[in-house]
């Protein structure tokens, strides 16, 4: 005898209308930023950059963000969605509760230029300014400079930073220091500070040492729940405050 196997239909999502309030700025018109609102039907595996897209190919192109590659990995579509830092091609409408509008507006304590997009130049000069490149000494080698398993994996999370400035933007210290280096600065520097091969970790250390370095972090943790990459942020930068105490890295 033949057992009937019942196979269950397949499940079609289903399109909803869903509000997007969204906190436009055109400098040449608005003395300060306001809220819009746009509705579309979507479905729940639609992307936030996704309704993005067609709200300004179809409702309103004047509508300005970033994009790029839409995938998670250029980090150039971080924004506030829903009062919390995150990347729009990554955050699915069936992540999000539609039965009240969604809030998208720009990332915090950056200069805002127009709607979702802001000035990331301060961002990377603290970026720059901490030496994020391999620094080594004496001549060029003949060979590869080798290391092992062990010591790739040392600093391995570090590496995964996409310059989002998810982390950096949700950092209460920031928002009111313009001074501080920021999450971002410091993930940058622990990434080289903890490589075999560099020979600049005295140097980034005391440039962290500074009174807009490591030690102004109160460690929220708001940095590492909003890394999109899923970087220990707020661990990186406490290494880098033992590895000061200490000076052993």
């Amino acid at each position: 005898m033949t057992a009937t196997v019942e196979v269950p239909a397949y499940v079609v999502p289903v399109a909803a209308d869903v509000t997007f309030r969204i906190r436009r700025f055109i400098p040449e018109v608005d003395s300060e930023p306001h809220w819009e609102d746009y509705t579309l039907s979507l479905f729940p595996t639609d992307r936030v950059l996704t309704a993005l897209d067609r709200i300004k190919g179809e409702q309103d192109g004047t509508l300005t963000f970033r994009r790029s590659c839409g995938h998670g990995i250029c980090g150039s579509d971080a924004m506030r969605i829903n009062g919390r830092n995150r990347l729009a091609c990554k955050t699915l409408v069936k992540d999000l509760d539609i039965s009240k509008p969604i809030t998208v507006e720009a990332i915090k304590g950056l200069p805002l230029e127009k709607d979702l997009v802001v000035d990331m130049e301060p961002f990377f000069a603290a970026y720059r300014a901490v030496l994020p490149f391999l620094i080594t000494e004496g001549h060029d080698p003949s060979l590869e400079r080798l290391q092992s398993a062990e010591e790739r994996a040392r600093f391995d999370d570090t590496t995964k930073c996409i310059l989002c400035a998810c982390c950096t933007t949700s950092c209460p210290v920031y928002w009111t220091d313009g001074q501080y280096f920021g999450p971002a600065a410091i993930v940058a520097a622990n990434r080289f500070i903890f490589d075999s091969r560099d020979a600049g970790a005295e140097q980034r250390l005391e440039i962290l040492n500074e009174k807009e370095g490591v030690w102004r972090c109160r460690t929220t943790f708001n940095c590492t729940d909003a890394c999109p990459r899923g970087i220990e942020v707020t661990k990186a930068i406490q290494e880098v405050k033992r590895a000061l105490i200490f000076r052993k890295v």
